[in-house]
């Protein structure tokens, strides 16, 4: 029996409008079950698997990989279903309605030519001009992954030069179009302002390397230190915890931080929850799970709802300050740059070598004032040039003496 309704593009958050179909892990004629993954889908933040609700038979494939699709648009047809019965994204290729066989004269042709890889090997090829119909995957059923890409990329001959003049030129990806037009309308839309400041992190410093030289359960970054101490002054300054809402001002519980991080998709912008209210270690710990997760793409929709502010580090690229944009729906990020040593005169004014931090917080000026900003960053460079604190719950979490 066939299923009812469509195969659509699902909504995975609240500001989600369209996603990007990677790849079909099905074809016309395919018999599934519950739970299978139908298609992978690529957001400005994630890479999402998406399953089957029921067991049923593919029809006509709607929508080809590689296309952008509103939320809800038509994807596919169950077999026994007329295509032109549901709605189809406008930019998409139609198919002929469902033969008794389960699959139509054009969509047959697509099928046997369908080339199944992973969204990283989809979009690194993409990027380097290079056609998967023509590798063979190493992968499941001959799935192309990333290696069978490098490898293609590394055997492939050399081409003439071009003219220096010419420079490379590539289109950018959907996902890449996507941030680039979310950042760009945060840009010009969301006043910004810039607070910074300089951190004495020569204890931190001498702390992160003596807990890290006695095995601590997780071996402690810089971000998870700052990710702690920004937790902290949220909870010290609750009413910096805001964003703003059209046109009204959303002040939010809790001390939940975005952590920019370097993925193989590109840069994501997961939520750790409750940054503020444990000890350095379970932050730690917390971070390095959230990490490895963004780095392996298994990161859900959930993940990057909530938070007034982000943290962004560059320090391990040596840079001496960042001032970075604000991520839409938010109203402060934080920019964190490299250790750097400075000498500074110590209380019989003698100049001592120092270690010290740069910071600089971009904040939202319909939310934030300057006197906020600045209270709020004084907070964050106090916890970090007193950072034993952080080896401890917060007072208001402590129980007994």
């Amino acid at each position: 029996m066939a299923a009812a309704g469509a195969i659509v593009m699902p909504k995975l958050g609240l500001t989600m409008t369209e996603g990007l179909l990677a790849s079909w892990r099905v074809g016309p004629g395919d018999q599934v079950a519950a739970g299978d993954v139908l298609f992978v889908i690529e957001t400005e933040k994630i890479a999402t698997e998406i399953e089957a609700q029921h067991p049923g038979r593919i029809g006509a494939i709607l929508v080809p990989e590689g296309e952008t699709v509103p939320v809800g648009a038509a994807l596919a047809t169950w077999a026994g279903e007329a295509a032109a019965s549901v709605p189809i994204a406008s930019s998409a290729p139609v198919s002929a309605p469902a033969s008794a066989a389960g699959t139509t004269p054009a969509a047959a042709p697509a099928a046997r030519g369908r080339v199944i890889a992973t969204p990283l090997a989809r979009r690194i090829a993409r990027q380097n001009g290079l056609d998967l119909a023509r590798l063979t995957g190493s992968g499941p059923h001959g799935r192309i992954k990333l290696a069978d890409v490098q490898s293609a990329m590394a055997n492939a001959p050399a081409a003439s030069s071009p003219p220096a003049t010419s420079g490379h030129r590539r289109k950018a990806t959907p996902v890449e179009q996507v941030v680039a037009r979310r950042l760009t309308q945060a840009k010009q839309t969301i006043p910004h302002f810039y607070v910074m400041a300089e951190a004495d992190v020569t204890q931190l410093m001498a702390m992160r390397a003596e807990l890290n030289a006695a095995n601590a359960p997780v071996r402690l970054s810089l971000s998870h230190i700052v990710m702690a101490a920004v937790g902290r002054a949220l909870i010290a300054q609750p009413d910096f915890n805001a964003v703003w809402d059209e046109g009204e001002i959303v002040t939010l519980g809790g001390s939940d931080v975005g952590l920019a991080v370097d993925s193989p998709r590109g840069l994501v912008v997961p939520v750790l929850r409750d940054a503020g209210a444990g000890h350095l270690d379970a932050v730690a710990s917390a971070c390095a799970a959230l990490i490895e997760r963004a780095r392996a793409g298994r990161l859900v929709a959930g993940d990057f709802e909530g938070g007034a502010l982000s943290v962004s580090n560059i320090g391990m690229f040596g840079a001496s300050h960042l001032v970075p944009i604000i991520n839409p729906g938010q109203s402060a990020i934080l920019g964190v740059a490299a250790v750097r040593p400075a000498f500074r005169p110590d209380a019989q004014a003698r100049p001592e070598l120092r270690q010290e931090l740069g910071l600089v917080l971009s904040c939202d000026h319909r939310v934030l004032d300057g006197v906020r900003a600045a209270k709020f960053l004084d907070a964050v460079v106090r916890t970090l040039e007193h950072p034993l604190q952080l080896l401890r719950e917060p007072a208001a979490r402590r129980t007994g003496p």
